[in-house]
């Protein structure tokens, strides 16, 4: 039988992604930047919160024997690292103080691990719940 994450570990999960995710954005609508730099930041958020969790289901679905192909796991981790170097590189670049680039790199890994704890915590209370169930569902 498979068990379900604890409640304080989905509550924080959730918290970790709201927290990371809402930091982001506010500190995008206050930044002094043109409209198409905080475009950037904010495209390389969301394609690096949906890389996370598709890294997470890859790894997840191989070890769980379910069959993920090489080529889409590739991608899902050069993906990951791609929005990890583009938002080093963008910061790199950019014309904020060191603070600012701080709180906008800690944001962003906030985001991700939320992301990806908030998949694995969905995943495995599904599990849980179809292992008692005794029916089987769809993937998450």
């Amino acid at each position: 039988m498979k068990q379900k994450p604890s409640f304080a570990f989905i509550a924080t999960s959730w918290l970790a992604l709201f927290i990371g995710v809402s930091g982001y954005i506010i500190g995008l609508w206050n930044a002094q930047m043109q409209l198409n730099e905080k475009g950037y930041y904010f495209t390389i958020l969301m394609y690096g919160l949906f890389a996370g969790v598709s890294v997470q289901k890859c790894v997840r679905d191989r070890l769980e024997g379910i069959p993920v192909t090489d080529i889409y796991y590739g991608i899902s981790w050069v993906s990951t690292i791609l929005t990890l170097l583009l938002l080093t590189v963008g910061l790199w670049n950019a014309t904020l103080l060191p603070s600012e680039k701080g709180f906008y790199a800690f944001a962003f890994l906030l985001s991700i691990f939320g992301a990806i704890s908030v998949q694995k915590n969905t995943r495995d209370s599904q599990a849980a719940k179809t292992s008692t169930t005794g029916t089987d569902s769809v993937n998450s």
